[in-house]
């Protein structure tokens, strides 16, 4: 199965089209540590990370973790953890999995620079809850919680997202 999302922020899952927000800094082919851009390509989905102390686990053919206190994703280009699950406290620079706004209950993985990881390429691109307003991400795409839920049942392993250049 594929999930295709368009350049204008929809993600399409056969015939259902859920809203989403995409990278502040756009949709771009070529993809750089901090640019705010959502890389164009099909990836491959890994995991899916929530918060058990704020819902169920989500209905997925995904491998699941729960996100605890000590769950980081390195972003630190300079790092040999850099684009990896982390365990915290953590030497290199990392963004916290359990954050406090509700953006990361629910997680997806998306396989971007992964597969190997390349220094400065590009970290933690995620499929996650969307800010009130669809506001732009850091390179992520965003999805209304009940949607992120709704396509999260319909993954596994074998499920490529392709977003499309616009």
């Amino acid at each position: 199965m594929e999930l295709i999302v368009t350049a204008d922020g929809f993600l399409n899952l056969g015939g259902a089209s859920f809203r989403c927000a995409l990278g502040r800094g756009g949709v771009f082919e070529k993809k750089a540590e901090g640019d705010g851009r959502t890389p164009v390509g099909t990836f491959p989905l890994r995991n899916l990370y929530y918060r058990n102390d704020r819902l169920a686990q989500p209905a997925t053919g995904l491998p699941t973790t729960v996100i605890t206190g000590d769950d980081g994703w390195c972003d630190d280009a300079g790092c040999a953890d850099y684009n990896k699950f982390v365990s915290l406290p953590h030497t290199g620079r990392f963004e916290h999995l359990m954050r406090e706004d509700g953006l990361y209950d629910v997680v997806i993985a998306i396989g971007f620079n992964d597969a190997p990881v390349i220094a400065g390429r590009g970290s933690a691109i995620f499929m996650h809850v969307a800010a009130p307003g669809y506001t732009p991400t850091e390179g992520c795409v965003a999805l209304a919680l009940d949607d992120l839920l709704t396509v999260a049942a319909a993954c596994n392993l074998n499920t490529a997202l392709r977003i499309l250049s616009p």
